[in-house]
């Protein structure tokens, strides 16, 4: 018989891997861009320090991949929902990854914003789904979203100063 907390250690373990490791590659695309172009780019004011993104970024990713595993863990007591629930979760999480690339990678903040506004759309799906299997994950994803809106306006404004 399965032990079902170790189940769902390993499954929280499995996701925060993920969603660390999608981090890690996004971030490759982020640090070239942030020692090159991004230095050249007007910013608002309003701009945080650039320390600040990569522990916010870790920080969020550990807590997606928590939600991500309570979520699979309900898989034995709702396996259509959270079926549904992290197939918005992966693809909310290959947007996050795309973001990156189209905003560092391709140096194209208007590009990034339009996918940005569809990454928003779809941590919100997420967080919908995710609250009706686990609240917690679905708390989680509050904060994700509250970051997310931020980057949003902030995607926004380097677009307009820029044009």
């Amino acid at each position: 018989m399965e032990n079902p907390s170790l189940s769902l250690t390993f499954k929280i373990l499995v996701m925060i891997a993920t969603c660390v490791g999608i981090g890690y590659l996004s971030g490759q695309f982020t640090q070239e861009g942030v020692e090159t172009w991004y230095k050249t780019i007007e910013k608002p004011v309003f701009n945080p320090p650039n320390w600040v993104f990569a522990p916010v970024w870790t920080t969020l990713y550990i807590l997606m991949g928590l939600a991500a595993g309570l979520v699979w863990g309900r898989i034995g007591e709702q396996p259509e929902s959270v079926k549904k629930g992290l197939t918005f979760f992966g693809v909310q999480l290959a947007l996050n990854a795309l973001w990156s690339y189209l905003f560092f990678g391709l140096h194209n903040p208007l590009l990034a914003l339009i996918e940005i506004i569809l990454l928003w759309l779809m941590i919100y799906e997420t967080f919908v789904q995710f609250n009706k299997i686990n609240k917690i994950s679905g708390y989680i994803f509050i904060l994700y979203l509250l970051w997310v809106t931020f980057a949003t306006v902030l995607t926004a404004s380097i677009w307009w100063l820029n044009k």
